[in-house]
């Protein structure tokens, strides 16, 4: 490993976001952050930051059974939510993000807070359907602005080790939307829907704590800096939108994978073997903890053996348990969960970092196409798999989605970074 390799942010980006992807320049003229030793202590309060973030924001999907059950909603329109948030955020996150890595701002990070607490409030004193969708837009609107400039603070505090640096900032949202159910089931779901608003004062405190690490990293930015030079594309542009192209399709596999568990995982427990709501927000929460477990473990492994050796041992290593699944009894089910979601969770560090390294000084452009990415792909799988299991059944559509995980056979076109010199 190459020890406080510092990460770059370009002058000007002349192209849109999807030629800065898919075909960088040779060369680009670049400002260096001073090498550094990992912060760690700026890395747990953005992960802090990105928990309490992530927990508000997995209180909605937690809800569905309440919606369901006060508003008569259909598999469809519990869907329609989840794809109101996430395409919201993934429409505006690589805009964000390629706009963030020309013209920096630290200061955004409290602002995606205060979308957050925006939409957290209207969500308490919704009275319809439409509220319910716009209170989930507003939220959606302040991931996008957090996730990109959250991820550029993580690389610049990584000191080199950017594997790490991602899986513990990204952990830590695992570990909040793991919460979320939680959450729902010892507050919301006992004391109504009003009850969200009490989550206001983690809204506040998330503001607080990325207001200093805002502080630290304008700081840290406007610190001495190297002087400009250059950085040479490792692949040709070939290469490049191929791989780019792959780790998409990779993504679109893993996601839509995870939106049928976290999206429906309590109704399929609740219809399959009659546990009653709190019972299922609680295996549903133990699901996701094994998520935020694998998404820690995956960078680390990342930056010792390759970023292309856990995302082959992630996609494609889940498959045989994801076929089980559908057939497995109650207490087979619950281990199956947490077998897939520590597994399959591994992919995305490690497929963001190999991107960023496929596509140098585009740190932000990069987060933010893969976060939005990760939002969208969801949000579009959870309105397909509703409208798919309002036709036929949740145990049909566990069934066709165990096979999304073959996918991950592309992993063999991925060149090999570490062979280049990583």
């Amino acid at each position: 490993m190459r020890s406080a390799a510092a990460p770059v942010i370009p002058l000007s980006i002349a192209e849109d976001t999807a030629s800065a992807v898919a075909a960088p320049p040779i060369v680009s003229s670049v400002v260096s952050f001073p090498a550094v030793k990992t912060t760690l202590g700026v890395l747990v309060a953005i992960s802090a930051a990105h928990m309490l973030n992530d927990m508000m924001q997995s209180l909605a999907p937690a809800l569905y059974p309440v919606f369901q059950r006060d508003y008569g909603l259909s598999f469809f329109q519990l869907g329609m939510i989840t794809f109101a948030f996430q395409v919201t955020a993934s429409v505006l996150q690589p805009g964000i993000g390629l706009f963030t890595d020309r013209r920096p701002m630290p200061f955004s990070l409290p602002v995606a807070m205060a979308f957050t607490l925006s939409g957290l409030t209207l969500l308490a004193l919704s009275e319809s359907y439409p509220m319910l969708l716009a209170s989930v837009a507003l939220i959606g609107v302040g991931s996008a602005i957090f996730h990109p400039e959250a991820s550029r603070v993580a690389r610049a505090a990584s000191g080199g080790r950017f594997g790490f640096a991602q899986s513990l900032f990204q952990v830590g949202g695992n570990f909040g939307q793991s919460l979320g159910p939680l959450m729902a089931a010892y507050i919301v779901v006992p004391f109504g829907q009003r009850s969200v608003l009490w989550f206001s004062v983690l809204a506040l405190t998330g503001a607080t704590i990325l207001t200093r690490v805002s502080v630290w990293y304008r700081a840290h930015r406007l610190a001495p800096k190297a002087a400009a030079g250059a950085i040479a594309s490792r692949f040709p542009r070939a290469v490049v939108s191929r791989s780019i192209a792959i780790l998409v399709v990779l993504v679109f596999s893993k996601n839509f994978y995870l939106a049928s568990i976290s999206s429906y995982y309590t109704f399929y427990l609740i219809q399959t073997f009659h546990v009653s709501v709190a019972q299922s927000q609680l295996y549903l929460f133990v699901f996701l903890a094994a998520v935020a477990a694998g998404t820690f473990i995956g960078g680390p492994i990342g930056d010792r053996y390759g970023r292309k050796f856990v995302i082959w041992l992630s996609v494609l290593g889940v498959l045989p348990f994801t076929l089980a699944l559908p057939h497995a009894n109650f207490e087979g089910t619950i281990g199956l969960s947490i077998v897939i979601g520590l597994v399959l969770a591994s992919a995305f560090s490690a497929i963001v970092v190999y991107a960023q390294e496929l596509v140098p000084g585009n740190v932000g452009a990069i987060a933010g196409l893969f976060f939005g990415l990760s939002f969208g792909l969801g949000g579009i799988g959870a309105a397909l798999l509703g409208a798919l299991a309002d036709r036929t059944s949740l145990t049909f559509v566990y069934n066709v989605c165990a096979f999304l995980p073959a996918i991950g056979l592309l992993t063999w076109f991925l060149p090999d970074i570490r062979t280049r010199g990583n």
